[in-house]
């Protein structure tokens, strides 16, 4: 007597015979153990286009870094005068011009430093504090140093991407940007 293997048989999803089958069932017979047989050829075109879609996402971020690495290579721009911003006083700005909003703030007579003003927690606004030395962020209680732009309390874990200044002919020229990790 010949056995048929279990696995290789074809069976109706309720279990009943063929013929208490309804009509429509009977029309389209599903052979389940072959239904979800998945061939070495299958798995492998999947395998593939699994991967192609990852390299492709992080080409992806490689392009879009490099991008946002030439919008900070921006020509020089003039910020204020040196006489506009009073010691102790801030002045918001764009640099570059289509660029989230930066922060001036004077802290003596011949020192400036300006940040994003957006917090690295959740991106609210950070808020000088000159007269204790740190950058306030009200939504999560963040401290950020007003002088390295480094996180000094709270959740941001990153420091302030610091915009690079000189001081020529009596202004405040904005001619880079430098964004740190750590």
């Amino acid at each position: 007597m010949m056995t048929q293997d279990p696995d290789q048989l074809t069976t109706t999803p309720d279990g009943r015979t063929h013929e208490e089958q309804p009509r429509w069932r009977q029309d389209f017979p599903i052979d389940w153990p072959q239904d979800e047989y998945l061939t070495r050829r299958e798995f492998i075109k999947f395998l593939l286009l699994t991967s192609a879609a990852f390299s492709t996402g992080q080409l992806w971020f490689l392009v879009a870094n490099f991008l946002q690495e030439q919008q900070a290579a921006a020509a020089p721009q003039v910020i204020a005068r040196v006489d506009e911003v009073p010691v102790g006083g801030s002045l918001i700005f764009k640099y570059p011009a289509d660029s989230p909003a930066r922060l001036l703030v004077r802290v003596d007579e011949a020192t400036f430093v300006a940040y994003e003003q957006q917090c690295t927690h959740l991106t609210c606004p950070v808020i000088p504090q000159v007269e204790t030395g740190e950058l306030l962020c009200p939504c999560h209680h963040g401290v950020f140093d007003l002088m390295t732009g480094r996180p000094l309390q709270g959740p941001p874990q990153r420091p302030l991407a610091r915009v690079i200044l000189e001081i020529r002919d009596g202004n405040v020229i904005a001619t880079g940007i430098e964004k740190r990790t750590v």
